[in-house]
C-alpha cells in the first residue's frame, strides 16, 4: 500500500485523545483510579484539559471538529466528561470495557469516524490527530505547524508520526530512526526502537538520526483501518464487532464488551508503526519534526525539567520552603514541606502518602507502586479523596472497627440504593438538605440533624437541593472495605454486582 494520489481530497481533522493510563509513574499524586492525565501536574487545569484545547486556533483551510473523540476506561469516564465540560468542551467519549492498549483504542475511534463522518465506502474520510492525554507541550503553535505538515502527508495516504529531536540521552523514551529526507522537512521512517539502556541512548543522540517517539500520530481513518486489517486481522475483526454491537448513550459510545475483549492488546507502535519501512509494509510512513517543548512527563524528573526553577534549580508547588536546597522538586498538597540542604531530590506530599526520591532513581517509582499494590494497600489505587459520579468522599480518619468520611453530594445527585453486610453508618448533615431512604422510610434531614443506618438495611442518600450536600459519615463494624456494598438501584449505569465503585 503506497501513497495513493487517487484518494478523495480530505481536509477534515478530528482530534482523538487517548486517555487511558494506570497512574503509576507520578505516584503518589497520580493513582490507578485517578491517573496523571486527570491531575494538575504542571499548571492550572489537568493535562487532559490542556490536550483537548491544542487544536484551537488551527491554521485556516482545515475543517477541525469541535468535539474531540476521547477514548478512556469506564472507571474514568464520568471524571473526564466532568472535567471537559467544566472547560467548555463537549466531548464524544468512547468508553472501553477492558484495557487493550492504544492500537485497539485508535481502531475504535477510526471505525466510529468512518461510520459517523463518512459513508464507509471510501468516498469520504477524515484525518485523525491522535494525541496521548498525559503529555505536555510548551509551544502549541509549533505543535500545530507540525500537525499541519503531518496532515498534508496523511492526505496522500501515509501515516505520519511526530518525532522530537533529542536534547539529551534519555532511557525513558522510545526512538524513531529517521530515513530519507523529504523536501518539506519530514523524513521517511526507517524504524522504531524501544526504550534503550543509557549507553545506547547516548549513541543514538550522538548519531543524530534518532528522534524521540512522541506518541502523536496523524493519519486518515481509512488508511489506519486498512493497514490494521492487513497486519492485525484478529484485532480489526474484534473491534469491528465491538462497534457493530455497541450502544450509543448521548455523547458516549460503549463498545460491546464480549467482542472487544477478544481484541489482542497491543500498542500503535507494535501493531503497525514498527512495520513501516519494511518491504511488506501495509502503507508508507513519515516522521515530522516536533520542536515544541514536548515532554511525556513520564517521571518526576521530567516534571521538574518541564517547570520553571529558582536560581538554585528548585521547583516548588504548594506550601514549600527551601533552605540551602539545590535542584530539588517539592510538591505539597495538605501541609508545609520544608527542604533543607537537599540536592537532586523529589518530595511529593499528599494527604495520605509522601514520596522522597533521588531524582536519578525516579524511574523506579513504578516498581515501588507495584510493591505497594502487592501488599493490598489502598494508596496504590485511590486517593484519600475519591471522586464519584455523584460527588466525592474524603476519608478523614479510621481505626479499629471505625472510619470517618466527609461526603459531598452534588445538587440533584444521589448515591445508589445499597446495603452493607458488615457495617452500620451514622450520618450528620453539616451543609444543605439530605433526602434519606432507610428501609421503607423516606425523610429529609437539615443542617445539624442526623440519622442512623443499621447494618443490613437498604438505604440511599440524595441531594434534592440547589447547593452541595455535605455530611459526616461514621462507619462502625467488623469490616469497613469499599467492597462491602450490595447495590439494588443506581443512576449511573453501574451494575449491581460491581462492588468496587460506590
Amino acid at each position: 500500500m503506497r501513497p495513493n494520489p487517487a484518494l478523495a481530497p480530505c481536509r477534515r481533522l478530528i482530534p482523538v485523545v487517548l486517555a487511558g493510563g494506570s497512574g503509576t509513574r507520578l505516584w503518589p499524586m497520580s493513582r490507578e483510579h485517578y491517573p496523571k492525565q486527570l491531575i494538575d501536574v504542571i499548571g492550572p487545569g489537568s493535562l487532559l484539559q490542556a490536550t483537548v484545547r491544542r487544536m484551537d486556533g488551527f491554521p485556516e483551510g482545515w475543517d477541525v471538529a469541535d468535539a474531540p473523540l476521547v477514548v478512556c476506561g469506564d472507571e474514568h469516564g464520568f471524571i473526564i466528561d466532568e472535567q471537559l465540560r467544566a472547560s467548555g468542551v463537549t466531548p464524544r467519549l468512547i468508553v472501553e470495557p477492558a484495557r487493550r492498549d492504544t492500537a485497539p483504542a485508535l481502531t475504535l475511534a477510526a471505525m466510529l469516524v468512518r461510520e459517523r463522518d463518512g459513508s464507509g465506502d471510501g468516498t469520504e474520510d477524515a484525518i485523525l490527530v491522535v494525541m496521548p492525554a498525559d503529555h505536555a507541550i510548551a509551544d502549541v503553535k509549533a505543535l500545530q505547524r507540525a500537525v499541519e505538515l503531518a496532515a498534508r502527508h496523511a492526505q496522500r495516504g501515509e501515516i505520519a508520526t511526530l518525532g522530537v529531536p533529542p536534547t539529551r540521552p534519555d532511557t525513558g523514551f522510545g526512538y524513531v530512526r529517521i530515513g530519507e529526507p523529504l523536501r518539506d522537512g519530514a523524513h521517511r521512517i526507517d524504524r522504531f526502537v524501544e526504550k534503550p539502556p543509557a549507553e545506547l541512548a547516548a549513541q543514538y543522540v550522538a548519531d543524530g538520526t534518532y528522534w524521540w517517539n512522541s506518541g502523536i500520530f496523524v493519519m486518515r481513518a481509512s488508511v489506519w483501518l486498512e493497514a490494521l486489517r492487513r497486519v492485525q486481522p484478529e484485532m480489526h475483526a474484534a473491534c469491528r464487532a465491538a462497534v457493530a454491537e455497541g450502544a450509543t448513550h448521548g455523547a458516549r459510545f460503549d463498545p460491546a464488551a464480549s467482542a472487544f475483549e477478544r481484541a489482542p492488546a497491543d500498542s500503535i507502535d507494535y501493531a503497525v508503526m514498527e512495520r513501516l519501512g519494511r518491504p511488506d509494509a501495509p502503507c508508507t510512513g513519515v516522521v515530522v519534526p516536533l520542536e515544541a517543548g514536548w515532554s511525556d512527563l513520564g517521571s518526576w524528573d521530567a516534571v521538574w525539567d518541564a517547570l520553571g526553577k529558582d536560581d538554585d534549580g528548585n521547583v516548588a508547588r504548594g506550601r514549600v520552603v527551601f533552605e540551602g536546597a539545590t535542584s530539588t522538586f517539592a510538591h505539597a498538597e495538605s501541609r508545609l514541606v520544608a527542604c533543607v540542604g537537599t540536592t537532586n531530590v523529589v518530595v511529593v506530599e499528599t494527604p495520605d502518602a509522601v514520596l522522597v526520591a533521588d531524582r536519578s532513581h525516579v524511574q523506579r517509582v513504578k516498581g515501588l507502586v507495584a510493591r505497594i499494590k502487592a501488599e493490598h494497600a489502598p494508596e496504590a489505587e485511590i486517593h484519600r479523596k475519591v471522586r464519584r459520579p455523584w460527588g466525592f468522599y474524603d476519608s478523614i480518619d479510621h481505626g479499629d472497627r471505625f472510619q470517618v468520611k466527609r461526603i459531598v453530594v452534588a445538587p440533584g445527585a444521589r448515591l445508589s440504593l445499597q446495603m452493607h453486610h458488615h457495617r452500620a453508618e451514622h450520618w450528620v448533615v453539616v451543609r444543605g438538605t439530605a433526602l434519606v431512604t432507610r428501609g421503607d422510610e423516606e425523610f429529609l434531614l437539615s443542617e445539624n440533624e442526623s440519622t442512623f443506618i443499621p447494618l443490613g438495611v437498604r438505604h440511599r442518600l440524595g441531594n434534592p437541593g440547589k447547593v452541595p450536600l455535605e455530611i459526616i459519615e461514621v462507619q462502625s463494624g467488623a469490616y469497613l472495605g469499599e467492597d462491602d456494598i450490595v447495590r439494588f438501584e443506581d443512576n449511573y449505569g453501574r451494575c449491581p454486582s460491581d462492588r468496587a465503585n460506590p
